[in-house]
């Protein structure tokens, strides 16, 4: 397990029965990119357990923040949920990930789309100071079934735009929008049909999403994933990698789970 780190569990929250958050120590020399995951677990019977998990803590945080739900049965989540201060973790030392500003190319507005723990990469991205030189707005949507479920939303609504540092930026050019599908909420209704229908870009008063002018960020449930880059492919989006900026990523880790 030399490519491990230990970690010391600083912080837990439960979101929900099923949603919970952590908050670990941080080794000073593991580096990433807003937008990355690493490999994180538990060490079991003498062996590693391990499964990705996106950073929601910012690049330059001195600890590091994980989302996860609870799998029923999941060897590892089980094991996860009981996590208490001061208990160990493993985490990787190296990151890596698809979904990175850099690979896409700079423009007007960047649409950040997410359901559930798809929401962690995006919480990282937010609060990276570079991407809000890059674009004129960022629209954060993340999708889940219920209130409860919309982690981090105080955070975004409230404390984001508070900062000492970035507040006065966040102010200017992040939106966010929350949407339930299960419950009723301000907004309700499933993250692609909002973004397909033109109702996002109305209520925000956004002019429509152009593959030209606009990019696009994608994590979520397999399914959303699948329906969204159908869109935007017909859209005339090109995907975007490490050597090619394009107009839209997704996290490839995540989809072929």
């Amino acid at each position: 397990m030399s490519n491990l780190n230990r970690e010391r569990v600083l912080s837990v929250r439960q979101w929900t029965d099923t949603l919970f958050s952590f908050r670990t120590t941080r080794d000073r020399g593991f580096r990433f990119a807003s937008g990355q995951f690493t490999m994180i677990g538990l060490e079991v019977m003498g062996r590693p357990l391990l499964r990705a998990y996106s950073m929601v803590s910012p690049h330059y945080d001195d600890t590091l923040e994980f989302l996860s739900i609870i799998v029923p049965e999941g060897p590892l989540t089980s094991r996860l949920c009981r996590l208490q201060v001061d208990d160990e973790v493993l985490v990787s030392r190296k990151a890596t990930g698809t979904l990175v500003h850099n690979d896409v190319e700079s423009g007007r507005n960047l649409f950040l789309i997410s359901t559930g723990t798809g929401l962690a990469p995006f919480m990282s991205i937010i609060r990276d100071p570079d991407v809000y030189e890059r674009f004129e707005r960022i629209i954060l949507m993340h999708g889940c079934r219920g209130v409860a479920e919309l982690a981090y939303r105080e955070t975004i609504e409230t404390a984001l735009p508070n900062d000492e540092f970035l507040g006065e930026t966040i102010r200017r050019k992040l939106l966010y929008y929350p949407t339930v599908t299960r419950e009723d909420f301000r907004n309700r209704g499933r993250v692609t049909e909002l973004f397909e229908s033109g109702r996002l870009h109305a209520e925000l008063k956004l002019p429509a999403a152009d593959p030209r002018h606009d990019r696009v960020m994608l994590c979520g449930s397999p399914a959303m994933l699948h329906d969204a880059r159908r869109y935007f492919v017909a859209q005339g989006y090109q995907e975007g990698n490490h050597s090619r900026p394009g107009q839209y990523v997704i996290e490839k880790a995540f989809v072929e789970r």
